[in-house]
């Protein structure tokens, strides 16, 4: 039986407890075995400047992620060409791994640009996608093209941005990152280890 795997692809420029929170429930939700955090070294949509160095947003993942059987981080763009196009993720990931079934997790507010994506057909003919909402970004669940669903999921109102903005201003992260993790955040994003993004 095929492993029902789903793609949550970002920079993760830092991991916060949204992210742990919303996969947690897009793997009942979706019903998905498992999610893999597929962290990007430079995503076509943003600038690279703004990201910490590849190596410890990965880190970070990983150690976030302990906690949680079904959440695994995944290094499989490092290898790829940048910048990184999720149709190529996805036909890599495919080639490798024939025990499992891919399905891509987005937001809504990519969904919206989603035309914008390279190979953006070939990813809906090929593969499952389901939508998470986000606020500002409404989804019409009754246009979606098949094998497209939008999955009810609350709205985790925190963002990387809103972690970084934190440090920046040395507010208390203790309630946004994982405990494991945020003296590390605290750390590299108060030196300017990366620039506010």
């Amino acid at each position: 039986m095929m492993t029902r795997t789903g793609i949550y692809g970002g920079s993760f420029n830092p991991i916060h407890n949204g992210h742990i929170a919303l996969a947690s429930q897009l793997a009942d939700k979706a019903g998905l075995d498992e999610i893999w955090f597929v962290v990007s070294p430079q995503n076509p949509l943003k600038l690279q400047s703004s990201l910490l160095d590849d190596g410890l947003r990965l880190d970070m993942v990983r150690r976030a992620l302990a906690p949680y059987p079904q959440l695994h981080a995944s290094d499989c763009e490092f290898a790829l060409p940048r910048p990184s196009y999720m149709w190529h993720t996805l036909r890599h990931l495919s080639s490798r791994y024939a025990d499992r079934e891919f399905t891509l997790i987005i937001g809504g507010d990519n969904w919206a640009v989603f035309d914008r994506w390279y190979h953006a057909a070939d990813i809906i003919s090929h593969y499952p996608i389901v939508i998470y909402p986000r606020r500002g970004s409404a989804v019409d669940a009754a246009s979606l093209p098949h094998g497209v669903r939008l999955v009810d999921t609350p709205l985790y109102d925190i963002s990387s941005t809103d972690v970084r903005q934190a440090v920046a201003e040395g507010r208390d992260i203790s309630r946004m990152v994982p405990a494991c993790i945020a003296a590390d955040v605290r750390r590299l994003y108060a030196t300017g280890a990366a620039r506010q993004g």
